[in-house]
């Protein structure tokens, strides 16, 4: 397939690009400022331009870029960054696809987890309804503005990603560190579930979901394995070596994150039902093998 990915330099799509290659596939990267290699196109989703001629053949996209949510404080100004970068991003390259002749066949639109909100210990599937709070909007907002690609026949899959566990970026990477040193402790209470999947499994699950035409809609891209926070730390200390026993009060928390803070202690116990009703295989079910894996 000729691929085009945005977000090719982030966290996700940094690894997804050279496992594309890797699998024989044609991937062209969008990147919003001058091109400078053949593989790059041109793209500026707050103006809504495409390079279109440069997308001729191009068979699916993935489309990952979106400001991060944990890389600054939730001011209001950072909020609404959060929320235009998705929206204004999946709008201009659902219209880009709309145009193109012919029609690209598939586009895997980024998403998360955080559509379902703070569930506690209730179990929630792709079948389950939008929850409540900031990035519950955000979410129900960035997968409606893929709505010309799909009036276009176009197939589109939502990646609803959990937290992806790598030492790269995201979570993790700022987790490892403080536990190799001894410092690490459960966040909070420790009873809120984090849905994790590991990088080299969220990866797998986007070229599935590109190569594969039964997938459509939403898509949770989880391990199947939810675990409460007091699991992780037990996990990092069984898999580092290190002493896990100084917590994180939630009050230094709120200090610490602002309104952030209210994501990292709310449980969400996500299970990625699409995945296994179609045979998905995990390479890191467990958080543990997910841990091993990033080291």
């Amino acid at each position: 397939m000729r691929v085009a990915v945005t977000g090719a330099s982030g966290l996700i799509g940094s690894a997804l690009v050279p496992a594309l290659r890797e699998q024989g596939h044609d991937v062209l990267r969008l990147v919003r400022r001058a091109t400078s290699a053949p593989d790059e196109v041109r793209w500026d989703p707050e103006s809504g331009e495409v390079d279109l001629p440069a997308l001729n053949g191009v068979d699916g996209v993935v489309h990952l870029a979106g400001a991060g949510v944990g890389d600054k404080r939730w001011t209001a100004a950072y909020k609404r960054m959060i929320l235009l970068s998705r929206v204004n991003g999946t709008d201009t390259i659902a219209r880009a696809m709309a145009h193109l002749e012919p029609k690209p066949r598939v586009l895997v639109s980024g998403s998360a987890i955080g559509y379902y909100g703070d569930t506690g210990d209730h179990v929630v599937t792709e079948a389950s309804p939008q929850g409540g709070g900031f990035l519950a909007d955000v979410v129900a907002q960035w997968e409606a503005a893929a709505q010309p690609a799909q009036e276009a026949g176009i197939r589109v899959a939502f990646a609803r990603t959990g937290l992806v566990v790598s030492n790269e970026g995201g979570a993790w990477k700022r987790l490892l560190p403080i536990f190799r040193l001894g410092l690490g402790g459960k966040i909070g209470s420790g009873s809120q579930y984090w849905s994790f999947i590991s990088l080299r499994d969220e990866v797998t699950a986007l070229i599935t979901l590109l190569e594969d035409e039964s997938y459509s809609g939403p898509v949770n891209l989880t391990a199947p394995t939810p675990v409460t926070n007091a699991d992780v730390t037990a996990a990092m200390g069984r898999v580092l070596g290190r002493p896990t026993i100084l917590p994180v009060p939630a009050f230094a928390l709120k200090i610490a994150l602002g309104e952030f803070s209210s994501d990292v202690l709310g449980s969400q116990r996500v299970l990625p039902e699409v995945l296994e009703g179609h045979g998905f295989a995990w390479a890191d079910p467990s958080i543990d093998d997910a841990i091993r894996a990033t080291l």
